[in-house]
């Protein structure tokens, strides 16, 4: 391949990179568009960590369907985001995460996770506290699954009782608490 050669295919490449992105920035609008219009993807959005794309995408798969669900705990086993576990003879020992079900909700619900873990500093509330309390004992990478779980179990009750999230017990700040 010869300079010139190369330098069109890097102009070519150049040019459908803009235009992926451009394509990824006019759907992104629209998923945003849609979680403001959807009341469930709203009120979804209301939840610390949950931006309108995880809301869009958590409102349009599971929907009505959150009956299908008994509880908090069946909805974040069916995203995967509790420990697989190993038993036997009555010893019971937890281990990684199943990662079954929806792979892009519990993704999106990590990555949305692992932004609050790492402004847990600065989250004065309740939540806040427990995931400062978890880093203290816990692996970084242990806490956002533990708070992906969480965010899984809040999302559930939120579209279970049609409510929007209300954060409890407010704390002082960390650096006042120390």
């Amino acid at each position: 391949m010869n300079g010139q050669t190369r330098g069109k295919a890097f102009v070519e490449l150049r040019e459908h990179r803009r235009a992926t992105a451009e394509r990824i920035d006019g759907l992104e609008r629209q998923i945003v568009a849609h979680a403001r219009h959807d009341d469930t993807a709203r009120r979804l959005a209301t939840i610390p960590g949950i931006g309108p794309i995880t809301a869009s995408l958590t409102a349009a798969t599971v929907g009505d369907g959150i009956g299908d669900f008994k509880s908090a705990r069946h909805f974040a086993a069916w995203l995967g985001l509790v420990p697989r576990q190993h038993s036997s003879g009555g010893r019971t020992r937890l281990g990684r995460i199943t990662k079954t079900g929806n792979r892009a909700i519990r993704t999106l619900l990590v990555l949305g996770a692992t932004s609050m873990v790492y402004r847990a500093g600065q989250w004065n509330s309740a939540a806040g506290a427990w995931v400062r309390g978890l880093l203290e004992r816990r692996p970084v990478r242990h806490v956002t699954v533990a708070l992906a779980n969480k965010m899984a179990r809040i999302a559930w009750a939120v579209m279970a009782r049609n409510e929007v999230y209300r954060a409890k017990g407010g704390v002082a700040p960390a650096a006042a608490t120390a």
